[in-house]
């Protein structure tokens, strides 16, 4: 009873104060929750409704942009979901753990909403009952968009999902699904994509060395036209720290370039780097940071009131999400840096 009580209480302190769309809103519409946006100099999204001093990651919206989802982590991974705003009647409700989110005894991370706007990819570790799995490892799961709600998950299946992990989906406008799986008994992870022929996901295929550059690499963002990847790798030489954000293009004859560090402005020491995503509209380029405030901007003294006041903020060593104008991500511009 009392380990019940703590995953309800938990579990409420990432909703925080669940409300329905008609309830209490954030701000008038606006495209990005009302925020200001960025040049090339990344920036917090949406501070204090967003990113909050909680650990952060991962963000999706709609075609749109009327829908915004993101994730909140707690305890280690222990309790982790969906959160989700969206601009009804001209206003942004308060962010909520969305529907089908809420059993604490499961992660569900990595939202991708398919560029037609028609499906929600997601990871999750519940279980597959319709698979008869009673005990489920890292997998893609599905929703459908019916009118204005989504489906009930379902398990993506083979030839996707394996005995292996499988995370971080990314989708194009043909349907071809990019995702990350683990090799086996190991905690090395690579780059694989699947494509969509006659409505069934084909083989996947691991991608070359160019995607598949460092000792590991994962959560890979795919242009939708599919002309760019996003990909976090860990363990290259030009590293600015643990993992990096690279780019690396793909050719129309379907070979890639060599990957392009994102330079200094993106990359950080912190290594805590590996959830990149481009807005439905090409405009701008989100990124979770666990980035802290330079040495210059830190307080002369610490006083406990002022490091409750840290912990409720962004920059805080915990995650953030960032955005950034994605001008630079055109082949012809070169990576940010200062």
């Amino acid at each position: 009873m009392k380990k019940n009580l703590i995953f309800v209480s938990l579990l409420l302190l990432i909703a925080g104060c669940t409300s329905s769309p008609q309830e209490e809103s954030l701000v008038p519409v606006n495209a990005y929750i009302g925020q200001k946006t960025p040049g090339d100099v990344p920036e917090v999204f949406a501070p204090g409704i967003v990113s909050t001093g909680m650990f952060t990651r991962d963000i999706a919206m709609t075609p749109d942009g009327k829908e915004i989802y993101f994730c909140i982590s707690l305890a280690n991974y222990t309790f982790a979901t969906i959160l989700v705003t969206k601009e009804i009647n001209g206003k942004w409700t308060q962010p909520e753990v969305m529907e089908h989110m809420r059993d604490p005894q499961y992660m569900n991370l990595e939202p991708c909403i398919s560029p037609d706007g028609k499906k929600f990819f997601f990871l999750s570790n519940r279980p597959d009952l319709a698979g008869n799995e009673t005990a489920g490892d890292e997998d893609i799961w599905v929703m459908d968009r019916n009118g204005n709600e989504w489906s009930e998950p379902y398990n993506l299946g083979e030839p996707v999902n394996s005995q292996s992990s499988e995370f971080f989906p990314s989708v194009t406008k043909e349907g071809t699904l990019y995702f990350t799986r683990s090799e086996n008994e190991s905690r090395v992870n690579y780059i694989f994509r699947s494509k969509l022929i006659d409505g069934k996901y084909q083989e996947p295929e691991k991608l070359p060395p160019q995607v598949n550059s460092g000792l590991t690499q994962y959560n890979a963002f795919i242009d939708p036209d599919e002309k760019y990847l996003i990909v976090p790798v860990n363990g290259r030489k030009d590293t600015f720290g643990s993992t990096d954000y690279y780019l690396v293009y793909r050719n129309p004859d379907d070979t890639w370039t060599e990957p392009i560090n994102m330079g200094n402005k993106i990359n950080t020491v912190s290594g805590l780097e590996f959830s990149p995503y481009v807005s439905p509209d090409g405009k701008y380029f989100f990124f979770m940071s666990s980035r802290i405030p330079e040495k210059e901007k830190w307080p002369e003294e610490l006083t406990f009131s002022l490091l409750k006041e840290m912990f409720n903020k962004p920059g805080n060593g915990n995650s953030s999400i960032y955005w950034v104008d994605s001008k630079f991500i055109s082949e012809d511009k070169p990576p940010l840096t200062n």
